[in-house]
């Protein structure tokens, strides 16, 4: 018995959140329209929500959860028609990466960070796209985020089938253990350390965008999605250690996406990564956000280069450097709260 004493940690939620993103993905690509790949990841990100809920409570999640990503990806898109005019992405940028640092925050969501909205606003708009074609992408990410949710949820169902074995299942790691009861949490907006999170975020995000710009990267988003992975969420120590396992971790999955991709895979490898890195995401994101980020980078680019073809060198390049970019702005930023924290006394 002691075999089964700390069972694989997560391994329910990373298979279905691999799951969720497989299956829209395999049928865009029996379809011919891989160019899609991004609106169908994105709303399949629904799945990496609700670990570990009693379902009551991760309806709750997985329904606001959705509908942020699916307004983070309506607005990108609209930006995308709109030809992604400067001003207007950056105000669309503050509201996403402020507001979704106060969402996540209320609602005690896991990942505790607006890094997903954030990438899906910027990769979306990042586009070029019709005004005809807006609706029609919108709604198919709306569609995977559905099935993200009813497949999130299907485990409600599977765990009161007659005759399952339920403590084997919790103890092999097939079945979680639903001990995580987030509530609403509205005093966070009155909490000084949540809005000195906000701060760091905007801040941060509007700088490495006006530098990476300023720079000419192929690829500004990067830098931006970034900071946010650097910064830690609200409430969180601004541990230096914490932020650095985090740009370790992008800088290994850059190394690790230019080993798959240098041999020009076929889409279906590529595909076949996307899901792997979903499902190892979903198993480290709750632990250990720098181990995550090994297979949350590959996971990105592998997105970007299903959707957009680039040359490997300007990919892994561009990524590199605006890395590096985004990282160094958020460690000066988590410095900057220390200090704000112990002049004001403010830390927790």
């Amino acid at each position: 018995m002691r075999a089964f004493a700390t069972p694989p940690q997560n391994l329910e939620v990373g298979l279905r959140a691999a799951f969720a993103v497989a299956v829209p993905l395999l049928v865009l690509y029996a379809v011919g329209r891989l160019d899609l790949t991004a609106y169908a990841t994105f709303g399949a990100f629904t799945a990496l929500y609700g670990r570990n809920e009693p379902y009551r409570v991760r309806a709750r999640t997985l329904t606001v959860a959705a509908l942020a990503l699916l307004a983070s990806i309506a607005a990108g898109v609209g930006l995308a028609v709109a030809g992604e005019p400067l001003l207007l992405t950056a105000l669309a940028l503050v509201v996403v990466v402020g507001g979704g640092t106060l969402f996540v925050t209320v609602f005690q969501i896991v990942p505790p960070q607006s890094l997903f909205f954030v990438f899906a606003l910027l990769v979306c708009a990042a586009v070029p796209t019709p005004a005809s074609d807006a609706l029609p992408r919108i709604g198919l990410a709306a569609a995977t985020a559905v099935f993200a949710w009813l497949l999130t949820m299907s485990g409600w169902a599977i765990r009161r089938l007659p005759g399952l074995p339920q403590r084997v299942l919790v103890r092999t790691g097939l079945v979680n253990e639903l001990r995580r009861r987030p509530g609403l949490d509205l005093a966070a907006v009155r909490d000084p350390r949540v809005w000195l999170t906000v701060v760091q975020n905007v801040v941060g995000v509007l700088l490495a965008g006006a530098i990476a710009l300023a720079f000419g990267f192929g690829h500004a988003y990067w830098a931006i999605v970034s900071v946010v992975a650097v910064i830690p969420p609200a409430r969180a120590a601004h541990s230096i250690s914490r932020s650095l396992h985090r740009i370790i971790g992008t800088v290994v999955g850059v190394g690790v996406t230019a080993l798959i991709l240098v041999w020009s895979p076929p889409a279906a490898v590529v595909i076949g990564v996307i899901v792997v890195c979903q499902f190892f995401t979903e198993i480290l994101v709750g632990r250990h956000y720098g181990a995550a980020l090994v297979f949350i980078t590959p996971l990105a680019l592998s997105v970007s280069h299903l959707a957009s073809p680039t040359p490997l060198g300007v990919l892994v390049v561009d990524r590199v450097l605006e890395t590096v970019l985004g990282s160094a702005i958020g460690i000066v930023l988590v410095l900057l709260a220390r200090g704000i924290e112990r002049a004001r006394g403010i830390t927790a």
